[in-house]
């Protein structure tokens, strides 16, 4: 687990659309980045709708969020079209 402050090493995935995206193509943003375990479980979703409606601010503060679960790409596509995560 990281310190506070420390920053995060980069890394690669696949976003929702299959696309590769990399922490380090966020440079000069800030980025939430949060884990959670499964796509459409009670808890993941409170958090993921928590981020959705909080999303208008963190864009006025040049920030974006970044959602990591172990979920297949198709089935992070069926989560946020289901709850229309941004």
């Amino acid at each position: 687990m990281l310190e506070v402050g420390t920053k995060a090493p980069d890394f690669t995935l696949q976003d929702q659309d299959g696309k590769d995206v990399s922490l380090s193509d966020s440079k000069g943003k800030k980025v939430i980045l949060y884990f959670y375990p499964k796509d459409n479980t009670s808890g993941c979703t409170k958090q993921a709708c928590a981020f959705k409606e909080l999303y208008p601010d963190f864009m006025e503060k040049d920030a974006i969020v970044l959602g990591v679960s172990k979920d297949s790409v198709a089935s992070h596509k069926k989560f946020q079209e289901k709850y229309q995560l941004p």
